[in-house]
């Protein structure tokens, strides 16, 4: 249910279509799928950081109601450390690391990118720890954000 909250609250994500609180996995212990009501090319930084509060919803709903962490979410983390990632590195949506891209994926046989964090880079250990440090500082934001919209709407 925190991914239909945070979605349904935050301007411009896509509308949510159907929730399901069934697992369908041991990974999966339900899902909220949301549909574009038109074709998407570009997204601004805004609309990234809030699909990052989407995504990381299911943390903060466990920090909220049990007040610790389980791994359920171990999926929606690695989702919000690759989309983070990208806008440092990739996009050049930081700024204090400024318009640079750090890292160019490697495209693997029909366009997967299977080595997204092995890809090539030219740069210094310490660009490599603020690189970190910017993308722990993006979802750190989307996670309090995503908490704050819980506790509005769930206390």
């Amino acid at each position: 249910m925190g991914h239909a909250i945070v979605a349904t609250a935050l301007p411009g994500t896509d509308p949510v279509h159907k929730v399901s609180m069934i697992p369908r996995s041991v990974g999966a212990l339900g899902y909220t799928m949301q549909r574009p009501t038109e074709d998407r090319f570009l997204l601004s930084r805004g609309d990234l950081e809030n699909r990052l509060a989407v995504i990381l919803r299911g943390r903060a709903a466990e920090m909220l109601v049990f007040n610790e962490a389980s791994p359920g979410a171990a999926d929606d983390l690695n989702r919000a450390t690759d989309i983070a990632r990208d806008m440092v590195a990739r996009f050049g949506m930081h700024d204090k690391l400024g318009l640079v891209t750090y890292e160019t994926p490697r495209q693997t046989f029909l366009g997967e990118n299977a080595f997204a964090h092995f890809a090539e880079h030219e740069f210094r250990e310490d660009t490599a720890r603020e690189i970190d440090c910017a993308g722990r500082e993006l979802t750190t934001g989307a996670f309090e954000k995503a908490l704050g919209i819980l506790r509005k709407y769930c206390s």
